[in-house]
């Protein structure tokens, strides 16, 4: 990711469990799993590229998966270290040039890492390299914001970062349009001001990415939550979910 992403998780880093204890990461993957199975998903290895502090780790070790996690920043990757050891493989790596690290039955960037990928042909080049990565028969999965999301913690002004009133994201403006970089100012008791630029892609710049890099679509999913319950669409709608996940497969 580009050096103004690490710097920002650089920063979170010491914090970053402690800010986002509200994901639920169970019950995601309690229901994520299923639907992939339901489009061809095998058990065994899987690769988390923007693993961050391994929020996704618990889950997939529980299920029996082994696990592999990627992270560009060195400070994300020791708070998983510290938490998972030897129970986990990890290596700093940019997404945008991934290496191959094996093959791998399940492929995920998940919680909006993609979003970082700020530049005409950063998806490209990343789905690229998940797709260096994949078993013969395994799948992708990765997130990506809706307008609905840009426009409710990008473009909001100043709010609390997760409810929590010591920290704050302001907005250093623009409009929620499709295909729009926006930047934000995150901020607060004990934490240095930093900034996260993150871009929406629109449906057909992704559909384009998936088909660049070898892969065929398998899946479209709209990942809303509802009075704090995670609620699944196979429908999604830009304006009213909070994310779309998407499911690809070699071509």
């Amino acid at each position: 990711m580009s050096g103004t992403t690490r710097h920002a998780y650089e920063v979170l880093a010491p914090r970053y469990d402690e800010l986002t204890a509200a994901n639920d990461y169970e019950s995601w993957f309690s229901m994520l799993l299923p639907e992939l199975g339901r489009r061809g998903l095998r058990r065994g290895r899987a690769l988390d590229v923007g693993c961050g502090t391994g929020r996704a780790f618990e889950p997939l070790l529980a299920r029996e998966w082994a696990v592999c996690g990627v992270d560009a920043s060195p400070a994300m990757l020791e708070q998983a270290r510290r938490k998972f050891g030897d129970r986990v493989t990890l290596a700093t790596a940019d997404a945008r040039e991934l290496p191959v690290y094996g093959e791998f039955e399940l492929v995920i960037s998940l919680n909006d890492v993609l979003g970082y990928c700020t530049e005409d042909g950063d998806l490209k080049r990343v789905l690229a390299g998940m797709r260096a990565n994949l078993a013969d028969g395994g799948r992708i999965c990765f997130d990506l914001g809706t307008l609905w999301l840009f426009r409710a913690y990008l473009t909001g002004g100043d709010s609390e970062w997760m409810g929590d009133p010591r920290l704050h994201w302001r907005s250093l403006g623009g409009t929620a349009e499709p295909g729009t970089i926006f930047e934000s100012e995150v901020f607060g008791e004990g934490l240095a001001t930093h900034v996260h630029r993150e871009r929406h892609w629109t449906r057909e710049d992704v559909m384009e990415a998936i088909d660049a890099a070898g892969l065929e679509c398998l899946g479209e999913i709209g990942h809303n939550e509802v009075e704090g319950k995670i609620v699944f669409s196979q429908t999604p709608d830009e304006e009213r979910d909070h994310r779309v996940i998407y499911v690809a497969g070699a071509a």
